[in-house]
């Protein structure tokens, strides 16, 4: 910063307990210049911008290669001062008497207001990952003549409103698994495994019941394991981390008995939302039921999660989801969401590999390799507000992983 500008920043006020923004609020803030004399501005801005960028090197011998790509999802920029007018379309604001800024400032501190609202499209909510981010920011840029350009940037944190609407968000998943053991053990052992639903608040509880048939000569026991899955794209490439959060397991189940179990997994607080509809990043999530059988390869079943925005208060009689967990002040969710229409179970059978192309339409299909349902459209439903052509495609438009042939998909 020169000896003329002391200081510039971008501020932002809060709308909620938790700081949050989503689609379709007004943020309001402040452009703060501290100048030590008078000083001619040629150009004095603030904007509003979010977009996805994921980056990382790999290593081929003595070469190193740098992946990296990016997301644009809306740019708008509006202007205090602005001296040169004559390229481009450009928004002005004036001042509170509703006079235009003087490009001429006197020492001491000025104070730019501004208010933008948030796009109606469903964007991808904020996140920072290991090689890749999504960011949602306020920029303030200051030029003058012949002196290099001062900015600040205040980055919000954007959260999606949830979509309910998607009916195989809350349609029961279940699956079977038979193994016939060898070599140790002898006999057989089979599980079936339901859950309520695909799509979990944070901090709510996901309940598995699971029946097991243990015809074999040893005891096994019941475990779970919900693990996150972050996968990133760039030219052709797709960098993999995964983490298991938590990992639970059932009392031991002895041989030649059957046996119900139920077992009722939280749901960390800190995890976080689902990330579906980014083409360059995925943030998504899954749950591992397998029974652990002595001197055998563990017979498993994986079910896909989402984890949705805020949670909404767990009363019985609220089946529409209305009421919500939101401070007063709050404009984060005006509407209640609407219930969510019932659907058939979706059925996975043995291993399940990635997520298939589209949800199964009819009920109980078995499915084979590809044994996952699809997730959901847009970020958790269809998009249809698709009229800014700065917004993301719907997700029918790509696939969850973009094909690459030279590199299989993972599970």
């Amino acid at each position: 910063m020169s000896l003329t500008v002391k200081n510039i920043s971008v501020t932002y006020n809060s709308i909620n307990q938790s700081n949050t923004f989503t689609s379709g609020d007004f943020i309001s803030g402040h452009v703060i210049l501290d100048v030590a004399k008078d000083t001619l501005i040629q150009l004095l801005s603030v904007k509003m911008k979010g977009k996805a960028k994921v980056c990382w090197t790999e290593h081929y011998g003595q070469t190193t290669i740098v992946y990296s790509d990016k997301e644009k999802y809306y740019s708008m920029e509006r202007f205090f001062v602005l001296e040169d007018k004559t390229h481009g379309d450009f928004e002005m604001l004036n001042d509170p008497s509703g006079q235009p800024y003087s490009s001429v400032v006197a020492p001491g501190r000025h104070v730019y207001p501004f208010t933008f609202q948030l796009p109606q499209q469903h964007f991808p909510p904020s996140f920072k990952g290991s090689v890749g981010k999504i960011v949602y920011a306020l920029e303030a840029k200051l030029e003058r003549a012949m002196r290099v350009s001062s900015k600040d940037k205040a980055e919000f944190h954007y959260v999606p409103k949830p979509d309910l609407t998607v009916p195989e968000l809350m349609a029961p998943q279940y699956g079977t698994k038979d193994k016939q053991m060898k070599l140790f053990t002898s006999g057989s052992v089979s599980m079936r495994i339901n859950i309520e639903k695909m799509g979990y608040y944070l901090g709510e509880g996901l309940k598995v019941l699971a029946e097991v048939q243990n015809n074999s000569s040893r005891s096994i026991k019941p475990k779970y394991c919900l693990y996150e899955k972050h996968s990133f794209f760039a030219k052709g490439k797709r960098k993999l981390h995964t983490q298991d959060l938590l990992k639970e397991e059932g009392e031991p189940i002895e041989p030649n008995s059957k046996k119900t179990v139920t077992k009722v997994l939280s749901i960390p607080p800190s995890l976080a939302i689902s990330i579906l509809n980014c083409k360059i990043l995925k943030v998504e999530y899954r749950l591992r039921v397998y029974l652990d059988v002595p001197y055998a390869s563990d017979p498993e079943i994986k079910f896909p999660v989402v984890i949705l925005p805020p949670q909404p208060l767990s009363d019985p009689k609220d089946i529409d989801f209305g009421i919500w967990k939101q401070p007063a002040e709050s404009n984060m969710y005006l509407n209640p969401p609407p219930i969510a229409p019932q659907a058939p179970p979706l059925h996975v059978v043995g291993t399940p590999g990635q997520f298939g192309a589209s949800y199964p339409a009819p009920p109980h299909v078995q499915l084979g390799a590809s044994g996952y349902p699809a997730p959901p459209l847009g970020q958790f439903g269809p998009d249809s507000h698709r009229s800014d052509p700065s917004a993301p495609p719907p997700y029918q438009d790509y696939q969850l992983y973009p094909q690459f042939p030279d590199h299989p998909e993972k599970s």
